[in-house]
């Protein structure tokens, strides 16, 4: 059996995982040596009784990929579990700040032999990265993230600098120049559906420089059209000279109707409380907010998009916001864990594979070679 790590991206979406592309140049892994979600047909292999599927930083599958539920064997994650239990399917699911921590948990337990610089250099990034360089003013690390951190320093004392891997993961992670307004949407989108399908989107840009691109509402519109969203809402982030989050939201769609229902959900909610503060928007279909609650990332607020999702199917008309008991779930804190898993939102190609049988193989044979020069 060949176990085969596949990133759940099209290859050309790479260049939007612009901290994934710092890190594969620092550590000198050629992106040429990864698998990627266009480049294999699981269905193909699913067909012919050959797929077996570990889910990695989420624990039930999207719609659109339900049928691929038979080849599911294990699951590793962070979030809120979802998945009935089965002695066919073994779950690991810990609330920790990177799953990443749990990866390097299960490696260090049952194969510390693969355990390399170059493999902890990767865990120990991700780790960092996701945990805000381990800060327990933001929200996110947790002691088990602390403790593998540390065991990760000792055993690979030649790890770079906590503090200065963090700066420069976080710097490459929230530079989009270059990046056009669809690539933007995309770098970091989950989407979330009922009768209505909303498109969540965290911007690296202060919002008022976004509400300034030439021609927003129409790449809006083309982006939507071409996606098949109803409505899009956007969750910048910034940083103060001091290094604390600044948020701010807008919510964009040309059914007024739609736009204003979900504004006044978002505006009531307090579960948690968004504390949400209009501003000024030079477009009439895009209302925009500070939010006062800058800890209340994408992971807060997808649980209460679901809940007025749910309302609003429910009645045919959105609710006032008073959620009750609301679990979170789905990924992204300060900064957002990168959209790196099987779950609603990843922009895929379902095009036929251009990588033959004996192509992956001669790939995972250049990666043997490599490991052992």
């Amino acid at each position: 059996m060949l176990a085969v790590p596949l990133l759940n991206i099209r290859q050309s979406d790479l260049v939007l995982r612009s901290d994934n592309v710092f890190l594969l140049r620092q550590i000198g892994l050629s992106p040429d040596l990864l698998l990627f979600r266009d480049q294999l047909d699981l269905r193909a292999l699913q067909r012919a009784g050959r797929l077996r599927l570990t889910l990695v930083d989420h624990n039930v599958l999207p719609s659109s990929d339900r049928n691929l539920e038979g080849a599911v064997v294990e699951v590793i994650d962070h979030h809120l579990l979802e998945r009935a239990s089965s002695p066919s399917c073994p779950v690991t699911v810990e609330t920790v700040g990177s799953c990443a921590t749990l990866v390097t948990e299960r490696i260090i337990q049952k194969a510390p032999e693969i355990l390399d610089q170059q493999v902890a250099q990767l865990l120990y990034a991700a780790v960092v990265l996701d945990c805000v360089n381990m800060a327990p003013s933001a929200g996110k690390v947790t002691p088990k993230d602390a403790e593998f951190v540390t065991v990760l320093e000792s055993r690979f004392p030649a790890l770079p600098p906590r503090g200065a891997l963090f700066q420069n993961l976080n710097h490459a992670k929230f530079d989009v120049s270059g990046l056009n307004t669809e690539q933007m949407l995309l770098k970091d989108m989950k989407s979330v559906s009922g009768r209505l399908i909303i498109a969540v989107s965290v911007l690296y840009i202060q919002l008022q420089d976004f509400l300034q691109r030439a021609e927003l509402e129409a790449e809006l519109s083309a982006f939507s059209l071409k996606f098949g969203f109803d409505l899009l809402l956007l969750m910048t982030i910034s940083f103060t000279e001091s290094k604390e989050p600044i948020r701010e939201l807008a919510v964009f769609s040309h059914s007024t109707t739609c736009r204003e229902e979900v504004s006044l959900y978002l505006e009531q909610a307090c579960n948690p409380a968004l504390n949400l503060c209009p501003i000024s928007s030079p477009h009439p279909h895009i209302s925009a907010y500070q939010q006062g609650n800058s800890l209340a990332s994408r992971k807060k607020l997808l649980p209460i998009i679901k809940d007025c999702l749910k309302e609003r199917d429910a009645d045919g008309c959105v609710g006032d916001g008073r959620l009750g008991d609301v679990e979170e779930e789905e990924e992204s804190q300060v900064p957002p864990t990168p959209m790196n898993s099987l779950v609603d939102g990843c922009p895929l190609d379902d095009g036929l594979p251009h990588i033959s049988a004996q192509d992956l193989e001669d790939k995972f044979n250049k990666m043997a070679d490599r490991g052992g020069d």
